[in-house]
This record gives C-alpha cells, structure tokens and sequence, in this order.
C-alpha cells in the first residue's frame, strides 16, 4: 500500500469532521469535545458573526484523521482571558492593523488543555507549522495560543513562539472524608472565616440542591440561564452563550455537566454550572436573581467543593484570576499561553515586555505561597 505524506487542511467547520475521530484526538477533556465546539458554532455563540470565524487545521495521514488544532480567525480579543488589549492599542496607535488575528483556543473557556491535538511531537510541529504559514497568508498579525499545557507550550517555544505566564487558583482533593475534613486542615482564620460565610447562608434560609446528566431539565436551563443573563446584565456586560447553547451540551453531553441551584423557601434563586470529565471539574458561570452575603462563595466554591469530595473529583478548577479564592482553599497554578507576531519590531518590543512580566509573575507566585490558606506542617 502507498504510503501517502501527512497533510494539513483548513477546515471551516467541525460539522463537517465526524465526531467519533475528533473525538479520538481530544481524549477526556470536555471543552474539547466535538459536541461542545460544534454547539458553540450552532447556537451562534463563536461563529463568524461574532468575530470568532472558525479556521480549523486538520492533518490527515492516509486519509485518516491524525491531528486536529482548534483555531480561529478573530475580529476582536473578547472572551479569551490572555489579555492582549495593550498590544491592540500600541499597533493602532502606529498605524498598524492588529485584527485579524489567529486564535488556538477553547471560545470563552480558560481551562488549561491539549491545543495541539496530535500524539507525537513531529504532528504538533506540522500542525502549528501550518497555523504560522494561514497566519502569513490570511495577513494575520500574530498567532496566540491560549492555555495550553506546560509540554505544549515549550514546545511552541522551540518553534519561536513567544510565551507568557499567568496564574489560576485550584483547588486539590487529598482524599477528604467530607468538607469538615478539609476544613480542618486550613488555619484557624480561613476556617472561621468560611464557617461563617457558611452560616450566614443557611440563615438566609438558603438550601443547594444538585442536578446532573438528564435530570438538568429543559426548566433548570431556562433558570441558569436566566440567572446567567441577570448577572451580566447587573455588570453591565453581554453574556457570549445563549439557552440554545445550554441546551446543545445538556442534551449532547450530559455526563459532563452539573448544576447546582440554591433555593430559597423552596423557590430557585441561583444556579452554578460545572463542567467535568470525571477528575477534573471546572466552575464555569453561575448567576443570581438575589443578592445574599456569601450566597457567590457557597453556589461556586463549598457546594463545589462538597460536590468533589462525594464524586471523588480529583481538581476542582475556579476559573480565571481571583485572589479571594486562595482564602477558599484554593491554590495558585501557572498557566501559559505562545505568542507569534508578523511584524519584527513589535515581537521584539513584546518579548521585552514578556521577559519583564515573567519576573514579576514568579514574584508575585512567591508571594502567593507566603499566604497558604493551610496550617504550617509541625516539624
């Protein structure tokens, strides 16, 4: 049999790649899942209209699938969470274009994961090879390659990407028995401080119930959703998702979702909604029609947190930025993102600002590690 070489195709659409072989690249991860990308791009949350035109690089061997690597086209740089509006205003300000740009990432999800999807390393070369040579031709200014795993992003390095450190807050299971136990190991003040969060919600009246898989009814979407829509309505911003792209993954991929509700003398007043694959659950968004203190840290953080221990849920991962998450038992996590530029002074000018930025974010790690929310190991 001849034995054809290795080819890299764009692909403007994951409707049009059978689910079963994406499937196969993205292993367990489920914001790489062909359901939940292709509800994304069927429900019109990240879809050419809204500035996220998909560009998708696949590599063929044999006619088989061999690698795949998510990438857009964007018009703008919300919804990513790697925040390059600076670099934006210093091209506009010298008469330079910096949209459009290419875009390796998960629309509207900072949760770390495979972004080049192919399992040996000379795939991964092909494919982000192709991704620079469709920046070229498209007159992308750059290429950004958003939360991917540490081995990935030295990989990119070596291929002269540019990289960049930031940081999350997870939280570990270290085989709690319940909440108590974990509880019990963090300081006297962070513990007083949650007990009392705690309280002052049961006080309120406040009671959590937990829904997954097909007991997220077509109602409860309807609730999230609205509790989604009100709390970006109250910061006065625009939601990226819609009900119909709630409803695509219920009904897609419900065993990768969890709902948790809280309510009020029986009536509905918040909702949180967590992604899972398993080992790994990431809180996504939640919302709420009422305002009660520490009502936020219960719905996304202990009911969370409970929700782990009981499913033996490895990491529990709390989403972009936030430093209060540490008193919540949550640590920090370096997270990388490559970077490529066309225009040479510019990457020169940005790999400046990058070495600087990379010194002051181990310092600022340091001084996160200082603050341990746990108690100090007797010796």
């Amino acid at each position: 049999m001849k034995t054809v070489e290795p080819a890299v195709e764009v692909c403007d659409t994951i409707a049009a790649i059978p689910a079963r072989d994406w499937n196969r690249l993205a292993g367990d991860d489920p914001f790489l899942r062909h359901e939940f990308l292709n509800a994304l791009h069927e429900t019109g949350c990240a879809g050419a209209a809204t500035g996220w035109t998909p560009r998708f690089l696949i590599l063929r061997e044999n006619d088989a699938l061999a690698g795949a690597m998510p990438l857009y086209l964007k018009s703008h740089s919300y919804g990513e969470y790697v925040f390059d509006w600076a670099w934006a205003d210093a091209y506009q300000r010298h008469g330079l274009r910096y949209y459009p740009k290419l875009l390796n990432a998960v629309p509207f999800t900072p949760v770390s994961g495979q972004r080049l999807l192919a399992d040996s390393r000379e795939r991964r070369r092909l494919l982000l090879a192709a991704a620079l040579e469709l920046a070229r031709t498209c007159r992308a200014s750059s290429l950004h390659c958003l939360f991917p795993p540490a081995a990935q992003a030295a990989e990119m390095q070596d291929c002269g990407l540019l990289l960049r450190h930031g940081v999350q807050f997870h939280w570990h299971n270290d085989g709690y028995a319940d909440f108590n136990e974990f509880l019990a190991t963090l300081n006297h003040d962070k513990r007083k401080k949650i007990k009392q969060e705690r309280r002052r919600v049961r006080d309120a009246g406040i009671s959590f119930e937990w829904f997954a898989g097909s007991a997220i009814t077509d109602a409860r979407w309807a609730f999230f959703n609205r509790c989604y829509r009100e709390t970006y309505r109250q910061h006065r911003s625009t939601p990226y998702l819609n009900l119909d792209f709630f409803r695509a993954i219920g009904r897609t991929m419900p065993e990768n979702i969890a709902l948790v509700v809280a309510l009020r003398e029986r009536r509905p007043v918040a909702a949180s909604l967590n992604v899972h694959n398993g080992k790994r659950l990431c809180g996504r968004y939640w919302g709420a029609l009422e305002y009660h203190p520490g009502l936020h840290f219960e719905a996304c953080y202990y009911q969370v947190i409970e929700y782990c221990i009981a499913h033996r849920i490895g990491t529990f991962e709390g989403g972009a930025q936030g430093e209060h998450k540490m008193a919540r038992g949550l640590l920090p996590v370096e997270t990388h993102s490559a970077h490529w530029l066309a225009h040479p002074q510019f990457a020169a000018a940005i790999e400046d600002f990058l070495t600087r930025e990379t010194r002051d974010m181990s310092r600022y790690l340091d001084e996160l590690d200082e603050h341990s929310p746990f108690k100090i190991p007797e010796s």
